[in-house]
């Protein structure tokens, strides 16, 4: 398994359709977490987008899992970046491959 850095950009604006989309794409967060694919994740302070950071088999798995998002579903997300990352000091360091 690889770990993966994602950082969404949100769409400007997009304050009420994420609060209306927020309660779906949480649940799906807890869920991916629950499962061990999801091992951080939360917003940025200016509320412009956030980071999550999951562990995926490689990044065309970890793309079909992130178009399940409610808040891709809901169009708020503006970009993504997607870089693979090889944590090697604090908690995450035990699932780098």
């Amino acid at each position: 398994m690889t770990v993966f850095a994602v950082e969404y950009v949100y769409v400007a604006e997009s304050d009420a359709l994420r609060d209306e989309a927020r309660p779906a794409h949480r649940a799906w967060l807890g869920d991916l977490a629950e499962e061990g694919k999801l091992l951080a994740s939360g917003p940025y302070g200016d509320g412009a987008g956030a980071l999550l950071i999951f562990k995926s088999a490689d990044e065309a798995e970890l793309n079909d899992l992130l178009k399940q998002d409610p808040f891709a579903e809901a169009g708020v997300i503006a970009g993504i970046r997607t870089t693979e990352w090889a944590p090697n000091t604090g908690v995450l360091a035990a699932y780098a491959s």
